[in-house]
């Protein structure tokens, strides 16, 4: 079924009619009208169906169409590019956080390599909600439901985008804050911006500062081109949060779906009733990476974004305070002290007093160094000793014969050891027997 359009019947806007005229001609016959199922089927936003219908690449049951308003009948056989178009399924939404270096589009020209091209297996046909640019990095919503993607990133819906800048040059918090009244860059006029400076770091070439950066129109390159007016180049940018979705620890190259309940809950108002999701658990599992990967993806990307540590401050002590002085160890204490002594040279240690009558041994004296061992064949140990006194001149028992000079000096110098103490005997010693 064919329906002619009068262009001039209406104003023009995104899907080639005006929402209520939509509407009416939806509701007339029992079909859907192609550039709104398309959009529903991931192909494309309701304004790319029309650049396709345009170029001749959608046709219906083999008939190229020329206007995109035309029906699809229960029945008809839809193609783009040759490839049947089924059924459009619920709206279904994804996290991914691109890395540097893909183009956020189906086919490039240039031959670079794309988002949809890194995506793993077995996602349905998606649609980026917005773009990133080949050197930005960060969170990207991809959908199935070209009519939900592109209210998302229409101006009017105003959804927060939040960036992580990192720029080269000097500017201050005074002069970030005169963007809250928009700017106006090449006759672009953009919005409200508010940029908060979290971190400036000093370097031979220059600073380098870390900037936070909210808006709500996300026009072609508006962060580096807002932040070039005043002087910043921007040398890496990592968009944090995208309306209620946030990037969180997902790592770069990771994609997960979101959950049809978060869906109904977020997105209800920005998605045709038919074409809500029921259920609670995504379809999608993501492939499990190692948990050191993640964890290590995780961490740096956490290093980047976490704020400045503040400086670290001496204590401050009053006038006439004296600072606490460091206790050492008594052993370290003691072994300081030691090496502080003159090598060579005695302790101050004092030297114990000598006793009266006990004469001052050596150094390196020995207790019983002079005594002699008894020699075997003379008198055995516990023998008894002959009664009297021993006549002068006569040998000791078990002691050196005398020779011709006289008995042989003993070991011991003489006032040392065995020397009797000069003095009256003691009580209850032994006397001479008479």
């Amino acid at each position: 079924m064919v329906m002619v359009h009068d262009p001039l019947r209406t104003q023009r806007d995104g899907d080639g009619q005006e929402p209520d005229e939509a509407e009416a001609a939806d509701g007339e016959g029992g079909g859907e009208r192609v550039a709104k199922l398309l959009a529903r089927s991931g192909v494309g936003s309701r304004r790319d169906v029309e650049r396709l219908i345009g170029e001749g690449r959608v046709a219906i049951n083999g008939r190229t169409l020329t206007t995109p308003a035309v029906k699809v009948e229960p029945g008809d056989i839809l193609t783009v590019d040759g490839e049947v178009v089924g059924e459009p399924e619920p709206a279904r939404v994804f996290r991914y956080h691109k890395p540097v270096g893909l183009v956020t589009t189906h086919k490039d020209p240039a031959g670079r390599p794309t988002v949809f091209e890194a995506l793993p297996e077995g996602l349905p046909r998606l649609i980026s909600v917005g773009r990133l640019d080949l050197n930005s990095e960060g969170l990207l919503l991809l959908t199935n439901d070209g009519g939900l993607a592109r209210a998302l990133e229409m101006p009017s819906t105003a959804l927060v985008r939040r960036y992580r800048a990192r720029a080269h040059g000097r500017t201050t918090q005074e002069r970030l804050d005169t963007l809250k009244a928009g700017v106006t860059v090449d006759g672009v006029r953009y919005g409200p911006v508010e940029a908060h400076l979290d971190k400036a770091k000093e370097g031979p070439q220059g600073a380098n500062l870390w900037i936070t950066v909210t808006l709500h129109e996300g026009k072609n390159r508006e962060v580096r081109r807002v932040l070039e007016s005043i002087g910043l180049k921007v040398n890496r940018l990592i968009r944090l949060a995208y309306g209620p979705f946030a990037l969180g620890t997902l790592g770069a190259g990771e994609i997960e779906e979101v959950g049809p309940r978060v869906i109904r809950e977020q997105l209800a108002e920005h998605i045709d009733p038919e074409n809500l999701p029921t259920g609670e658990r995504p379809q999608w599992r993501s492939p499990k990476k190692s948990a050191s990967r993640r964890a290590q993806e995780a961490a740096k990307v956490e290093a980047d974004l976490a704020p400045p540590k503040p400086p670290k401050t001496k204590p401050e002590y009053k006038a006439g305070w004296a600072k606490p002085k460091r206790k050492l160890d008594p052993h370290l204490k003691a072994k300081s002290e030691k090496a502080r002594q003159p090598k060579g040279k005695p302790s101050a240690r004092p030297a114990e007093p000598t006793r009266p009558g006990i004469v001052d041994r050596p150094a390196g004296f020995k207790p019983g160094a002079g005594k002699a061992r008894a020699k075997p064949g003379l008198a055995k140990a516990g023998a008894a000793k002959p009664a009297g006194p021993r006549p002068s001149g006569s040998p000791r028992v078990g002691g050196p014969a005398p020779g011709p000079r006289g008995p042989k000096p003993s070991a011991s110098p003489p006032g040392t050891r065995g020397a009797r103490r000069p003095g009256p005997p003691r009580s209850g010693g032994r006397g001479p027997r008479g």
